[in-house]
């Protein structure tokens, strides 16, 4: 007879197969922040990158026409506006057939303020979303629909026109910054230093269509999207550099135009925001073309990721550097250098850091 040998397998028991899953688990619970924080840093670094190659344009562009890029440098037609300090820089970022397709002497952007369409010659240049004019830690759309279904690419990184300090924030006239209206501000105008003096810095971009909030009410951290503080101000060019108040949260200084408001007492009381969606373009960072501050401008009246939104104001408004990084935000200095900024910057000190002539005296940052 012959005699079989029983072979006995031994499987995993439920409480080994448990114990098994919970080990791989913790595992993937410590290697996940640790991936995210390396994907973070990459992101971080080529956002700065991207904030580099705009300080050798910048300088590039001042060294050959002897001035910074100015905005809506045109007198065009009524009802029409112009374009960005970017869209002059193009060249100068190896995007020359891209500025191949736009011609500055003619206008782009047309119709009223409140459902401005882009010049049909320039729209698909304005609908080409660019690498570098964004920062790849913001999950916003690289392009947006506005008035008409015209599409608009985006932009993270602004040019500053000052410190929004006194009435500098009215950009119809010369402010702290290098670029304002029809500007013609040179290096040798940042008399404060170039080591010292902000040119640029990074926003977040705005999303979706407007909305209404309660007054006093904010949208989730870290705001994507606009506060509209336009209600309770004059848009009208007044005798002085400086917008007139009338209410709203709005208090007129001395000169009977708005200067250092307290933003903490203004915005409680406003209750509509702008997407991307605006039919107006004042979302922020809607489109890399626009001439408009909030498209494409900045001032360092707000710290870096504060809690304060960003409001605009009409054409103008209240800005400051805003990221998607754990900690602060990105600006470029007249020299070309990039510096991370930390949330809790002193305000005095930020704002003296936007201001490229008033002689403060900045210590440490």
């Amino acid at each position: 007879m012959i005699t079989r040998s029983r072979i006995q397998s031994r499987g995993f028991t439920l409480i080994e197969l448990l114990v098994v899953i919970a080990i791989i688990a913790i595992l993937i619970a410590l290697l996940l922040p640790a991936v995210q924080q390396a994907r973070e840093a990459a992101r971080r670094t080529q956002c700065k990158n991207n904030l580099k190659q705009f300080g050798l344009a910048l300088h590039n562009y001042e060294g050959t026409f002897g001035v910074f890029p100015m905005t809506n440098a045109q007198n065009y037609l009524p009802n029409t506006q112009g374009f960005s300090p970017q869209a002059r820089l193009l060249p100068y970022m190896e995007q020359a057939n891209l500025q191949n397709l736009l011609d500055f002497t003619q206008y782009g952007f047309s119709g009223p303020f409140s459902a401005l369409v882009p010049n049909p010659q320039f729209a698909a240049a304005f609908a080409t979303p660019l690498q570098i004019m964004l920062c790849p830690s913001d999950p916003a759309p690289t392009q947006n629909t506005g008035a008409g279904g015209a599409i608009y690419a985006g932009l993270n990184y602004m040019i500053s026109y000052g410190s929004g300090m006194n009435a500098n924030y009215d950009l119809r006239w010369p402010t702290d910054g290098i670029v304002y209206e029809n500007s013609n501000a040179k290096i040798r105008d940042i008399t404060d230093g170039t080591s010292n003096t902000v040119v640029m810095s990074e926003a977040i971009r705005s999303v979706g269509a407007d909305f209404t909030l309660a007054a006093g009410t904010l949208p989730k951290f870290n705001y994507q999207a606009t506060m509209n503080g336009s209600s309770g101000v004059s848009a009208n060019l007044q005798a002085v550099q400086g917008l007139a108040g009338s209410g709203g949260g709005w208090v007129n200084g001395p000169a009977g135009v708005i200067i250092n408001p307290d933003l903490s007492t203004v915005w409680p009381l406003k209750t509509s925001w702008r997407g991307a969606a605006s039919a107006a373009l004042r979302g922020r960072g809607v489109s890399w073309a626009h001439s408009g501050a909030v498209s494409t401008l900045t001032n360092g009246y707000n710290t870096p990721n504060s809690r304060i939104p960003d409001v605009v104001v009409h054409f103008t408004g209240f800005f400051g550097p805003r990221s998607f990084h754990t900690g602060g935000a990105q600006v470029l200095l007249g020299d070309g250098s990039v510096r991370f900024l930390s949330d809790n910057i002193d305000a005095m000190l930020h704002r003296g850091m936007h201001s490229r002539n008033g002689g403060e005296v900045l210590g440490e940052f």
